[in-house]
């Protein structure tokens, strides 16, 4: 039976991430990666009017830099120089600069396939290897680590197992692992939109009675719209042609980038706050949208998984010679513990209180939205939250 170091379950985002963080202390170890991950990564890049999105923190960008991977992910990543915040029929609003925070960009949109593209490529096959397509099927506690079985039957064993596998994780209910789950009674409708003027690198996030919406820029002058929105409307939506769709977004966004000329495919994704109650266990860690899913509409779901993955492979690396280790998995954990509450606490607040029709929590916002304008200090605080160094050494700088 064939026995790696580190057994990676999900060589998405965040399993790939977390390979390419630990490749160049893994080879130094001596240790052998496997990503094990259900869905073939495709051999090159195809450009797509369609393609899904992140929206990558000036933390993540800072993250990826350290890597030697960002000058890559860069060629087709689209900087967000301002977000613009308001709260639809009220005066209450605020800006968020770039130039003012001292940084080249608050934040970057990178499609999906081209982010993986990026980290895929490079990964050391010296120190990394795959099995794909695959998926496991089982997993066995075992003295020193962790007995895997795949879905075409063999097995392997392992010092650490990563459960990197989505919010949707088969495998950490099999383990018992249980998890909060809060619905939020609404659904994201992700699509792509041409706008008719240059969105100049500005994202909106934009509050109404019906629900958030993000309009995020993209190259090519499109940009990723996330409208949230209640579970029947959101279909409704969905379904309607595209004429009558771009008409209701038009009336709910307004005209600040011109008449919308265009809108792709759209998806829907109904939306919850999920939270594993155990995200370490000997020889095991649970990691990305497994660990905690957010909404998406302040956009710190990745980018706190992304910070997980750099204090995780820092914490791998300084520890024993093979990893596994309780006492180095706690550590993790208990450094992660603070930005993951106050992540996911911002996340889940800013949801609540602009998604609330209340006349008081409405007001409340309202003036909220303009003491921003008016605090520089409460600003800064918003936009660090945003920029992903809320709870981090201030690591401003240039790109």
């Amino acid at each position: 039976m064939s026995r790696v170091n580190l057994a990676i379950i999900g060589g998405g985002l965040v399993g790939a991430s977390l390979a390419l963080a630990l490749q160049a202390g893994a080879k130094a170890r001596g240790w052998k990666i496997l990503l094990i991950e259900p869905f073939a990564p495709g051999d090159s890049y195809q450009p797509s009017y369609d393609a899904r999105s992140s929206a990558l923190s000036f933390g993540t960008q800072q993250i990826y830099q350290q890597l030697g991977l960002w000058q890559v992910i860069g060629r087709r990543a689209e900087p967000i120089r301002q977000i613009h915040v308001s709260d639809r029929g009220r005066f209450g609003a605020t800006r968020l600069d770039a130039l003012e925070e001292g940084v080249p960009a608050l934040g970057y949109v990178v499609e999906n396939a081209w982010l993986g593209q990026c980290l895929w490529q490079g990964l050391d096959s010296e120190v990394v290897s795959w099995r794909c397509p695959a998926e496991v099927t089982s997993m066995q506690a075992i003295e020193r680590g962790y007995r895997l079985r795949l879905n075409d039957d063999t097995q392997l064993e392992c010092d650490l197992a990563v459960l990197a596998d989505g919010g949707r994780s088969g495998l950490r209910e099999q383990l018992g692992i249980h998890v909060r789950h809060t619905p939020y009674q609404q659904s994201a409708l992700i699509a792509n939109i041409t706008p008719g003027e240059a969105h100049g690198g500005q994202a909106f996030e934009r509050f109404t009675e019906e629900g958030p919406m993000a309009l995020l820029p993209l190259p090519e002058n499109r940009c990723a719209l996330v409208w949230t929105r209640q579970g029947m409307d959101a279909r409704r939506l969905a379904d309607i042609d595209e004429r009558s769709f771009l008409r209701e977004l038009q009336g709910v966004f307004g005209y600040r980038l011109g008449a919308l000329r265009q809108v792709g495919a759209r998806h829907l994704y109904p939306l919850s706050l999920i939270e594993a109650q155990e995200q370490v266990r000997p020889h095991l860690v649970v990691l990305g949208n497994a660990a905690h899913s957010l909404h998406p509409i302040a956009g710190q779901g990745f980018n706190l998984s992304l910070r997980d993955v750099q204090s995780l492979a820092e914490a791998l690396l300084v520890g024993p010679q093979q990893p596994g280790d309780l006492s180095t998995l706690q550590a993790y954990h208990q450094r992660q513990r603070l930005d993951q509450a106050m992540t996911i606490g911002f996340s889940d607040q800013v949801t609540r209180l602009f998604g609330s029709n209340q006349p008081l929590l409405a007001a409340g916002r309202n003036l909220g939205l303009l003491g921003l304008d008016l605090l520089p200090p409460a600003k800064s605080w918003f936009a660090r939250q945003a920029m992903g160094l809320g709870t981090r050494p201030d690591s401003r700088g240039q790109a």
